[in-house]
């Protein structure tokens, strides 16, 4: 047994000294049999909340609804969850109703994908009722029982296969595909914060050509906020190697293929972190900018090393170029500029106003930008001697020309 298993194995050991079942499940116990990392490991139990209270002194309700508490062991947190059956779903994301139950069997049964639904118990035995690990040799994503029932359960899932086929670079089994291309039109019943938290890590994944195919192959595409209108940004993607691109790189990618009116618009439909959407609004004209013309020192300073090297990366592979050296190539450039921000000018506002005896005003961020450019083109030293002695031969005089 491996960490973290190992560190979480004195949960089990105690549960089943009450007379209660304990195993190991989910992803952790996925990522073992693929060699994958493991970061976090959960637990099934036949144990209800209640009586897991009673043997650990040290734990949270973080999900005591569904029969999740957080045991707390030696600093660590671990997930622990008592075998449950679901009712009936509504609006096709959630079970109108939890019930707990003691067969590991029937707990594993309600589970999305076969790889997903084996259990490990403490000496690393797999209880594989689904064949999940024949799927794992195979490289196969495979629905528990019928997909469709699946699917019908909970619309993310479909979504959520399309992440494992980024992330794993595994296939779609048939049965399961043709349940997608069935049920595409429920993701349209999922709330877009979930559909956003995977998406993200379908984006993040080594294989995202593959899926993003998949999602236009299926029709899941036809559900995604702001792509429902843009069949030829799957197609314009189809033919580029957009397995090199980070997660921001796609994004660029995507707003820029769909030609729309509105990029911030289009990304704030995603409630989107304002943050991300304010650095991918300021990158797309820079990208159109770049497409036309090649860099001046200038222009990567105003757009700053890392939107420069998401832009020259989206660049590159829009052209079918190599990307290989981008980064250094950039972080070289970067390197050899005097300044890389106006903070690290060796002038302020203050220093203006005092040079010329001017009170404030408009002038000072005029005259700001002309200093910031000449330093950037080493025009001028970034010191003030310097910089004042550049504005008086420049017949600045007294900030007149502001």
């Amino acid at each position: 047994m491996i960490e973290p298993f190992r560190s979480a194995t004195y949960i089990i050991q105690k549960l089943e000294e009450k007379g209660f079942e304990a195993y190991f499940v989910g992803g952790s116990v996925r990522d073992f049999l693929l060699k994958r990392p493991i970061h976090d490991v959960d637990i099934a139990t036949s144990a209800t909340p209640e009586e897991m209270k009673k043997l650990f002194s040290n734990t949270v309700d973080i999900g005591i609804a569904h029969g999740t508490i957080l045991i707390l062991h030696r600093g660590n947190g671990y997930e622990v969850t008592t075998f449950r059956a679901e009712s009936e779903y509504i609006d096709f994301r959630r079970p109108e109703k939890v019930k707990f139950i003691r067969s590991l069997f029937e707990d594993l049964q309600r589970r999305d994908f076969t790889m997903n639904a084996i259990a490990m118990d403490k000496n690393g035995q797999m209880i594989d009722p689904f064949n999940g690990q024949q799927c794992i040799q195979e490289k196969m994503i495979q629905a528990v029982g019928n997909p469709d029932e699946r699917f019908q359960e909970d619309a993310l899932r479909m979504i959520r296969a399309m992440r494992f086929v980024s992330q794993l670079d595994f296939s779609l089994q048939p049965q399961t595909k043709n349940a997608i291309e069935k049920n595409a039109d429920l993701l349209k019943h999922i709330a877009i914060e979930r559909l956003f938290a995977e998406f993200t890590k379908l984006l993040n994944g080594a294989n995202k050509k593959h899926a993003i195919e998949l999602l236009f192959e299926t029709g899941l595409y036809k559900f995604i906020p702001g792509f429902s209108e843009s069949k030829e940004m799957f197609l314009d993607c189809k033919n580029l190697d957009i397995n090199q691109l980070s997660e921001n790189q796609m994004w660029l990618l995507f707003i820029y293929f769909s030609k729309t009116e509105s990029a911030e618009k289009l990304l704030r439909a995603w409630k989107m972190p304002s943050k991300k959407i304010k650095y991918l609004t300021k990158a797309l004209p820079i990208l159109h900018t770049r497409l036309k013309n090649e860099w001046t020192t200038y222009s990567l300073y105003q757009a700053t090393k890392a939107i420069s090297i998401d832009v020259e990366v989206v660049n590159k592979t829009i052209k079918k170029e190599t990307v290989a050296n981008v980064e250094k190539d950039m972080n070289e450039i970067f390197s050899k500029m005097v300044i890389q921000q106006r903070d690290q000018m060796d002038v302020t506002g203050e220093d203006l106003m005092k040079w010329f005896n001017r009170t404030g005003g408009p002038w000072i961020k005029l005259l700001l930008n002309d200093i910031e450019k000449a330093i950037v083109m080493n025009k001028i030293p970034n010191e003030k001697a310097g910089i004042k002695g550049w504005i008086q031969t420049c017949n600045h005089q007294q900030g007149n020309d502001y």
